[in-house]
């Protein structure tokens, strides 16, 4: 038992000790994460220095990190959004399945490939691959950009369509799932599905206001770790795939107001699990099928990443895309996915597939993965230097720019940020707030404001917020400890965004700006001169002279704030030489 425990200890720190060495080398020569954890993959694997040798062990471990990142996807995606989106999922994205497997289906009979594992071929190879498109989409704004919207639409239908593509090759190994026990599971997914939208809905904000309220941090992580595998389990066990449960999950959590916080707390998760399962492709690759084959292989491999791409830039042309948003959404789809792993493997073992011919689909899925990156590169490198586009190109692509994209972040919803946020609203400004209270998280939604739970001092809940999309960031928190830690933090991060924040007095704003704010406001200060006004009003003092006074006060304070600021560069000028 100790030296089974002992072989797993020495796999995890080769995995993180790859992680430490490689992906750092990889952002330094502008290659990217992806590439890195496919090269540490094939290091570690049986074909590079043979530590790890369990591979698909490790690979069940990092297809948590898919699921993961299905459900952050979820829970950026509104149903209004989703159902904005239907013509894009129904036509570009069926047309793309059906297409690419259509041809691919034509060219595997051409090559002598027999009709029935043709069709799962066509189908396997038609698949996209979820988890690399989504993390390349991460880089280039998301799937709030026109390609964004595009690439998730074909992904999504895709996997929706990968229930009934297993359920086909067990039809076609003669299992006893009858056509009639295929429609009962049918409609037990859809009941599934219907009974947990509707559950999310009533159940799942009075549960986690209860877990909320035991005001023990990893109670709430536990339970937001719980309510994504256990749907994902859950959609598995009625067909289902456990990816499409954890989309579900967040669906569930979009209009939460404890959506940022559950995000913040679920991206470590992800990012650990996503990168060992790009790893594990990187584990996966059969070098010695690779050097056997090469020509054959490779030949396959960039003819099906050509093709893949030439289908879905004329479809996204067809529907009116763009000839830069159509290229970049065509290279971004060209690789093959992680579901041609699960349906080969699957159609090696019922029978449905020759055991030699789906070990070389595999390897061309890998393959196809490995180069997606520098095709993607490639790519963006050849539109900056040939495409110009029009005037009229980002008119024509307003439809798809998120709301949420500059609009303010309001860190604290107290007494000072809530008049902020009804000011803001009565203006018709678009911001985002974020307080710790659940109290008052519930009244202000109530009240019908923007507000949601979370920590507003913890830089992933901004970053779930949209910090890096954001006009501004105003810090309204109570607590002056929770200032001095976020301005420095939120400065380090987004070095261009404004930082207003509220501060207590002169010293305050001269340490809050020396840490990164753009401007401070003390709230002793306004409130002594507001008061201030109305006493000499009321003695009869003429207005214009009374605010005459009271402008020259508050310029007079604030002067000494930037005196200080700069007495306080001078010395540590002077402390640095």
């Amino acid at each position: 038992m100790e030296e089974v425990g002992a072989h797993y200890l020495l796999d995890i720190l080769a995995l993180l000790l790859a992680t430490v060495v490689i992906i750092p080398v990889f952002h330094a020569i502008r290659l990217g994460a992806i590439l890195g954890y496919l090269t540490a993959g094939a290091i570690l694997g049986p074909w590079g220095l043979g530590i790890i040798t369990e591979v698909d062990n490790i690979r069940h471990l990092g297809e948590f990190g898919v699921i993961f990142l299905l459900f952050i996807l979820g829970i950026e995606l509104k149903a209004e959004k989703l159902w904005q989106m239907r013509h894009l999922v129904i036509g570009l994205g069926l047309g793309q399945l059906l297409i690419t497997a259509a041809v691919l289906y034509g060219i595997a009979v051409w090559l002598g490939v027999s009709h029935q594992s043709a069709i799962i071929v066509g189908f396997g190879l038609a698949l996209s691959s979820t988890a690399f498109c989504l993390q390349l989409l991460s880089e280039r704004g998301g799937i709030s950009t026109p390609m964004g919207r595009r690439v998730f639409s074909i992904l999504l239908m895709q996997d929706l369509a990968v229930v009934p593509l297993l359920a086909l090759i067990s039809v076609m190994a003669g299992s006893d799932g009858s056509a009639a026990a295929e429609g009962h599971n049918f409609f037990y997914a859809i009941a599934a599905i219907i009974a947990l939208l509707v559950a999310g809905h009533y159940l799942l904000n009075p549960l986690l206001s209860k877990v909320v309220a035991s005001r023990d941090p990893e109670v709430f992580i536990a339970a937001a770790v719980l309510l994504v595998l256990g749907v994902a389990w859950l959609m598995e066990s009625v067909g289902l795939s456990m990816a499409l449960g954890a989309f579900l999950a967040g669906l569930m959590l979009a209009d939460s107001q404890f959506r940022h916080q559950i995000e913040a707390d679920i991206l470590p998760f992800r990012g650990i699990l996503l990168g060992l399962f790009f790893m594990t492709v990187g584990m996966g690759v059969d070098f010695g099928l690779l050097l056997d084959k090469f020509v054959i292989i490779m030949a396959l491999t960039i003819g099906l990443m050509l093709f893949k791409s030439f289908i879905v830039y004329w479809l996204a042309r067809f529907s009116g895309t763009r000839h830069d948003v159509s290229t970049q959404t065509a290279v971004l789809l060209s690789q093959s996915g992680e579901f041609g792993f699960v349906m080969f493997a699957f159609a090696a073992a019922v029978g449905v597939l020759e055991v030699q011919l789906a070990q070389m689909l595999i390897l061309i899925i890998a393959l196809t993965m490995a180069l997606t990156p520098f095709s993607v590169k490639l790519v963006n490198v050849l539109l900056q230097k040939f495409h110009t586009p029009t005037k009229n190109d980002d008119e024509l692509y307003t439809e798809f720019v998120d709301e949420a994209a500059g609009h303010i972040i309001l860190a604290g919803f107290g007494r000072v940020g809530a008049r902020i946020g009804a000011i803001l609203s009565a203006a018709d400004v678009s911001y985002i707030a974020i307080d710790l209270s659940q109290r008052r998280v519930k009244k202000a939604r109530d009240q019908g404001f923007p507000v949601f739970f979370g920590d507003a001092s913890n830089m992933k809940v901004l970053q779930a917020a949209g910090a890096e999309q954001a006009k501004m960031i105003v810090i309204a928190l109570d607590d002056p400890d929770n200032f001095d830690r976020l301005v420095p933090l939120v400065r380090q991060y987004y070095p261009d965004v404004p930082i207003h924040a509220r501060a207590k007095d002169r010293h305050h704003c001269a340490d809050l700006i020396n840490q990164g704010a753009t401007t401070t406001v003390s709230e002793t200060l306004e409130t002594s001169l507001r008061l201030t006004e109305e006493i000499l009003l009321g003695s009869g003092v003429d207005e214009l002279h009374a605010k005459k006074v009271i402008d020259e006060f508050r310029d007079d304070y604030y002067s000494e704030v930037v005196q200080k600021v700069t007495e306080d560069k001078v010395v540590m000028g002077e402390l640095k030489h």
